[in-house]
């Protein structure tokens, strides 16, 4: 029996899963997206099986019906997704990084016999739109289901069998918490990195030069500063509560460096960095949220020819890059050619044949 899959919004996210879903067994995916263009190049990009026109029908012999739309979107078509005439055992998941509201949604759905399962999966791109659609996105990736409080543990695990072929670590977690959690290492930092950046323009006025010094730990800091605008404009105002508890345990937190400063205490001072440095040197490698670059720094000599070079070696592997780029201002970063990758074996393959042909110091970030 074939197991019919609707995915709603065929940009970065909804391509990329509804290309995981091609490859589960006996499973035919369909695709709908506002814009016909969008369309059209999903069907030729074959990101989906089908497209369709109709999504109201569509939805009516799915099994599964994934949102791959904004959280602000996705509330509007599960409001109209109430009146449609669904499959009684029609499953309903979402891809948003705020689930609270979500979910509140969610449980007017389950009144009307509808099951609704929240899910986030944390993997993204610099990129966007249908044509960066990768199967192997999610690879790796936290892959987050919330679903309501006495859910059908076998709603759960049908959802969880079709999304395990993202190659993603599926976890659970109650809505409220993953809110939380994504407001503490994601939602949060990107407000600090867009703060940076203001300051950085504020400064420029007086210190015109400064800009052209940002780079290195300024970039590698505030590189989440480029972010689409109207997405988080979004995640901000979804996630409100929970980010002016951070705003506010990190203004206690400024004011202790503050102090720190203030009372010019040297052992203290270095305690602190100390402290901060075991803390995020522990941290989990390659499991954040969102885009994950693996790069690869290469400290490498000043003559012509030596950046087509290292890329020759690296073409002639047959070891793909997705970035290549040269640090001017090395004050706090090791190397001065950095090299991205899509993922951790790329860049170790990329690190052993470099070591085999040059005596180049490199580090990985």
């Amino acid at each position: 029996m074939t197991r019919n899959v609707l995915v709603i919004g065929l940009g970065l996210i909804g391509g990329s899963i509804a290309l995981s879903c091609q490859k589960a067994p006996n499973t035919k995916v369909y695709g709908f997206d506002l814009y016909e263009k969008t369309r059209q190049q999903a069907l030729e990009l074959n990101i989906v099986h089908e497209v369709v026109d109709d999504v109201i029908l569509a939805a009516s012999t799915a099994d599964v019906i994934i949102f791959g739309t904004p959280v602000n979107a996705t509330l509007d078509w599960l409001d109209r997704m109430k009146e449609w005439p669904l499959k009684k055992n029609v499953i309903v998941t979402d891809t948003g990084s705020t689930k609270g509201l979500i979910m509140e949604k969610g449980a007017q759905l389950r009144e009307k016999g509808i099951t609704f399962i929240g899910g986030h999966p944390m993997a993204g791109s610099h990129k966007s739109g249908v044509q960066a659609a990768k199967t192997y996105l999610f690879e790796n990736a936290y892959y987050i289901l919330t679903p309501l409080e006495n859910e059908l543990e076998e709603q759960i695990k049908q959802l969880e069998d079709l999304l395990k072929f993202t190659l993603a670590k599926i976890v659970r977690l109650d809505a409220y918490e993953h809110d939380h959690m994504t407001a503490v290492v994601s939602h949060f930092p990107h407000i600090v990195a867009a703060s940076l950046v203001h300051q950085l323009h504020s400064e420029q006025h007086k210190y015109p030069m400064t800009s052209m010094l940002a780079a290195g730990g300024f970039r590698d800091v505030t590189r989440i500063a480029s972010s689409n605008p109207l997405m988080w404009k979004d995640i901000v105002l979804q996630n409100r509560d929970e980010l002016l508890n951070q705003l506010n345990s990190w203004q206690d937190e400024m004011n202790r460096v503050k102090s720190l400063l203030l009372g010019s205490n040297a052992e203290s001072i270095e305690e602190y960095f100390a402290n901060a440095k075991e803390v995020r040197d522990q941290l989990p490698k390659n499991t954040g949220a969102f885009y994950t670059t693996y790069d690869l720094y290469i400290d490498i000599p000043d003559y012509p020819g030596v950046i087509s070079e290292l890329t020759g070696y690296l073409a002639h592997e047959q070891i793909s890059i997705t970035n290549i780029r040269v640090v001017e201002a090395r004050e706090d970063v090791f190397g001065i050619l950095v090299i991205s990758f899509q993922n951790a074996d790329d860049r170790d393959k990329a690190q052993q044949c470099i070591s085999k042909r040059t005596k180049y110091e490199m580090y990985m970030s």
